[in-house]
């Protein structure tokens, strides 16, 4: 039975522009991924012979990442969000074109990182974005669709790296692979075809709105009382834009200072932003995207099948999205956190002892699917919905970089220290280590993390400037 709220609002327009923003959560997903098809054939093609260039090539994107995410909360304060978004597509487009047909290493490594730069954009603005313009008991949904496009994107990524990529015979030599269609021409293909979603990108953002909570922000109240108005109605905009006010009257709201952060009234939600941003990447799942290769060689398969199992992991990660898309507004993010956060736990501890006593074949992958689908249904997902809402008004925009920021920085971490940890503790104690951050999170969302659901994001700022309630 639909509520009096469904009745006046205009479900298709909010989900059009909620899908066009979320377009750049695609961008992102498959941006990140491809690398990892191209390696094997543009590390011949450029003569990355060193292990420190290839780590390079294959790290330099998270450079531009970082730079992305800190800037873009401060710029999108400054010029809005819908302007940020529209350079944000320029850049994926661009840069996905130019790092496929880069003649050099330093200026694949130049366009990797203008890359990496869009999708720091991407990653703080998209998810900020929805949770701006949507109506608050749907907005876990569709701040949720960023995250479901994401993963389309992955998947994306991964269809497209197997089905470009020849097949390549056993022991061949880098200059057999230099000279073939793989190293001269499939992997450029695999970075430039994203210039297609990205002009799509580019054109819907054209013509969505600018957040209305940055319009009244910055005066422009009668404008965002029109977009609001055609999302819910007239008694709903003004509502939406009262609301609003009264958050932010007496602030001044023109030009954020980032020590405004770090006050005391707003210290606290940022720390539990940056928590959840850090526990996001901690929790190890991204290592099993980022080294299949070596983790379902370690389980006894051969290349030909480790693409096909790469495959079907983004096929679970996308399905436990769509779950996490139907339950996040019916259940909560704190249930979705709590039993997700346990469920990655629980099947790395089973990975390690797979590894421990030398289990190979279909056992791991077995755990290795738990694991990203527990993923799919809680981290992944929630922890964008929740950064998108739980910053007062005036500072979003910032606060918002500011979590994304540590996000890629816990990402880097992750991604250079697994090597390391694999080296040292062994593939069993280093999932047994994920597991344990795991365990530390479901802690620290029972005590530290409030409900959200199916509230305003005035109401949930009211909520965090009285007295902390997370359990």
């Amino acid at each position: 039975m639909k509520s009096d709220q469904d009745h006046s609002l205009n479900t298709r327009y909010v989900w059009m522009i909620s899908l066009v923003a979320a377009l750049g959560g695609l961008l992102f997903g498959y941006d990140w991924v491809v690398i990892g098809g191209a390696k094997p054939f543009f590390e011949p093609f450029f003569h990355l012979d060193q292990e420190a260039e290839r780590g390079w090539a294959n790290s330099c994107a998270l450079l531009g990442c970082l730079a992305g995410a800190v800037f873009t909360g401060g710029l999108s304060d400054r010029f809005g969000r819908k302007r940020l978004l529209l350079l944000a597509a320029l850049l994926f487009a661009a840069s996905s074109i130019l790092t496929g047909w880069a003649g050099s290493f330093s200026s694949f490594v130049l366009w990797r990182i203008t890359g990496g730069v869009a999708i720091g954009m991407a990653s703080a603005l998209s998810p900020m974005y929805i949770a701006e313009i949507a109506p608050a008991h749907i907005r876990g949904r569709l701040v949720s669709l960023n995250q479901f496009t994401i993963v389309i994107g992955v998947l994306a990524a991964q269809i497209v790296n197997w089905l470009i990529a020849e097949e390549v015979p056993p022991g061949a030599t880098p200059e057999f692979i230099r000279t073939s269609w793989n190293g001269q021409l499939g992997w450029r293909w695999m970075f430039a075809v994203v210039a297609i979603p990205a002009a799509v990108f580019f054109l819907g953002s054209l013509v969505i709105p600018e957040s209305p909570r940055w319009l009244v922000k910055n005066g422009a109240t009668e404008r965002a009382r029109e977009i609001l108005g055609r999302i819910g109605g007239a008694h709903y905009a003004d509502a939406e834009v009262s609301m609003i006010r009264e958050t932010i009257r007496a602030e001044e709201i023109r030009h954020v200072h980032f020590r405004e952060l770090f006050a005391p009234g707003v210290r606290k939600v940022l720390w539990i932003g940056i928590v959840l941003a850090v526990l996001q990447q901690w929790s190890g799942i991204n290592v099993i995207f980022n080294y299949a290769e070596e983790i379902f060689a370690e389980a006894g398969y051969g290349v030909s099948t480790i693409l096909f199992t790469i495959v079907i992991t983004g096929i679970v990660n996308l399905l436990s999205t769509l779950v996490a898309l139907a339950t996040v507004d019916r259940f909560g993010r704190r249930m979705l956190l709590l039993v997700g956060c346990a469920g990655v736990a629980l099947f790395h501890t089973l990975i390690g002892l797979a590894y421990f006593f030398h289990w190979t074949g279909p056992v791991i992958v077995t755990f290795v699917l738990l694991a990203i689908a527990s993923y799919a249904v809680s981290l992944a997902p929630v922890t964008w919905v929740l950064i998108a809402e739980i910053f007062p008004n005036r500072i979003r925009g910032a606060a918002v970089s500011v979590a994304v920021a540590a996000l890629w920085i816990a990402c880097f971490a992750l991604t250079y220290t697994f090597p390391l940890l694999n080296s040292l503790l062994g593939a069993s104690g280093t999932f047994w280590l994920y597991a344990a951050i795991c365990t530390g999170g479901v802690i620290f969302v029972a005590v530290r993390v409030p409900e959200t659901k199916g509230k305003s994001l005035e109401v949930i700022e009211g909520d965090f400037a009285g007295e902390p309630h997370g359990v």
